[in-house]
């Protein structure tokens, strides 16, 4: 099996801002496997967030492939690297080769009774002034739901703005663990009548076990909290709901065991994405059929995304490409 693994750097329309920073530039890692005239691809993100670069993220990979006699594979993958970006682009390569070798698609062979063709998402405001925010809200259709990015700084006024620019939104706040508990008891009341029908990672993951005391109305999401399974014990009583993240969870493999489960405990599902091509939202979209929220508008906020792409920006519809993953 050849592999091949390169960094490219996509650049995003107008930049986006969240509660830890900004970015003008989506930075990517692409993995191809190639087996005689097949090739297997699979796209990560790495996480910052987690201490992983691009560099590191990397050299994971091509540890995993060491060994040209003990190549992994999916049932193999998770004892040679950990959850994270650098499991996420091989197990998705390694579907991508499997289900080229198959001739179907990969959604099938999860046990789909057919394959996912066309999914609608939510759309990403990114943080910014008030006006500019409501300006920006005012571009998605009527009815859209829409996250909302906020940080500890004006979050009400920001939300407001949106809700006043387009009040038939459903919003979902995503805070990126930038409120601090007074903020979070101080502005969960106003949600509600804002139009927010889920409240994302308000809280540091670190500090987050005072959001026992706060549920009850609004749901909460674990994002930041969240990765793969490991993590169910410790949100059991802080959240309502978890954000499936492929690069957080180390691939399409993990993320459908842990969207069982979390369906198992009673949990509602996100699932969601950094902003990355549709290369890396593509595995993702095998999920979406079956959560309760998608956020996967990722290659939305770029300013042109890989040949044979079929989504539907205008309309917030993303549609699946054999061409680009997936058989």
């Amino acid at each position: 099996m050849r592999v091949e693994v390169r960094a490219e750097s996509w650049p995003i329309a107008g930049g986006f801002r969240i509660a830890r920073g900004a970015r003008a530039n989506a930075e990517v890692l692409v993995v191809e496997l190639q087996e005689g005239d097949l090739i297997g691809r699979g796209e990560c993100v790495p996480y910052a967030r987690y201490g992983e670069t691009t560099a590191s993220v990397e050299e994971q990979i091509r540890s995993a492939f060491h060994n040209v006699d003990d190549e992994p594979t999916l049932a193999s993958l998770a004892d040679r690297l950990p959850a994270g970006a650098a499991r996420n682009a091989v197990d998705c390569a390694l579907w991508d080769l499997e289900a080229r070798r198959a001739g179907r698609p990969v959604s099938t062979m999860l046990g789909s009774v057919s394959a996912v063709d066309e999914v609608v998402t939510m759309r990403t405001i990114s943080i910014g002034t008030p006006q500019a925010m409501a300006d920006a809200a005012k571009a998605f259709p009527e009815g859209s739901v829409l996250k909302v990015k906020v940080d500890g700084d004006d979050s009400l006024g920001r939300l407001s703005a949106v809700h006043e620019a387009v009040p038939s939104a459903r919003l979902v706040v995503d805070a990126n663990e930038s409120w601090s508990s007074t903020q979070l008891e101080r502005w969960l009341p106003r949600l509600p009548e804002l139009g927010v029908v889920v409240l994302e990672q308000p809280l540091p993951a670190q500090q987050d076990e005072s959001l026992a005391s706060f549920r009850g109305g609004l749901p909460f999401c674990a994002d930041e909290s969240f990765h793969d399974r490991a993590s169910f014990d410790a949100i059991a009583d802080r959240y309502d709901m978890v954000n499936l993240k492929l690069d957080k969870a180390g691939g399409l493999t993990e993320a459908w065991a842990a969207l069982e489960e979390a369906r198992r405990r009673g949990l509602k599902t996100m699932v969601g994405c950094m902003v990355s091509t549709s290369l890396a939202i593509a595995p993702a979209l095998v999920l979406a059929p079956r959560v309760d929220f998608v956020d996967l508008d990722g290659p939305l906020l770029l300013e042109r995304d890989r040949r044979g792409t079929r989504h539907d920006a205008s309309r917030s519809l993303l549609r699946a490409s054999s061409e680009v993953w997936g058989g």
